[in-house]
């Protein structure tokens, strides 16, 4: 499902004539430098505040938010460059083919094949170590009801 909402969503992009752009195989919107990206955190009705990445994610999934996603919380001290390792910048770089100051959008939702999408929320998260989001902002968005059978 999330990758026919990732399609729709590049698809309305060209329509619009706002940029797709091709990361590891896989179109996302880029609407005024902030890529769309959506996540189905859910096969049932669940809260924004329960989402998290399951543990087998990509490490590109999780280069996406920290490269692009909001800055990390302050930590108790900083980590000079001296105390990360190459494995954690890694993580933590920019996709050039997303743009350097293309910033993340977040389209969360909960679906499955029987009742369609149940909820659908917009907004910015930073991914957390621990695989759950903090949300800086959200908003839930309306979602179309389903035809009767």
């Amino acid at each position: 499902m999330a990758q026919l909402v990732r399609e729709n969503l590049a698809e309305a992009a060209r329509e619009l004539g706002e940029d797709v752009r091709d990361l590891r195989g896989y179109d996302y919107a880029v609407i005024n430098d902030h890529a769309l990206f959506p996540f189905r955190y859910s096969d049932r009705p669940k809260p924004l505040e329960r989402a998290r990445f399951p543990s087998q994610t990509s490490p590109t999934r999780r280069r996406v938010f920290w490269g692009h996603g909001p800055p990390p919380r302050e930590g108790l001290f900083p980590l000079d460059d001296d105390l990360t390792t190459e494995e954690y910048e890694q993580l933590h770089e920019v996709f050039e083919e997303l743009g350097a100051a293309t910033r993340l959008v977040c389209v969360f939702f909960t679906s499955n094949a029987e009742e369609g999408i149940h909820a659908i929320h917009w907004g910015q998260a930073r991914l957390e170590p621990d695989r759950t989001f903090t949300w800086l902002y959200s908003e839930p968005l309306p979602v179309a009801p389903q035809p009767l059978d």
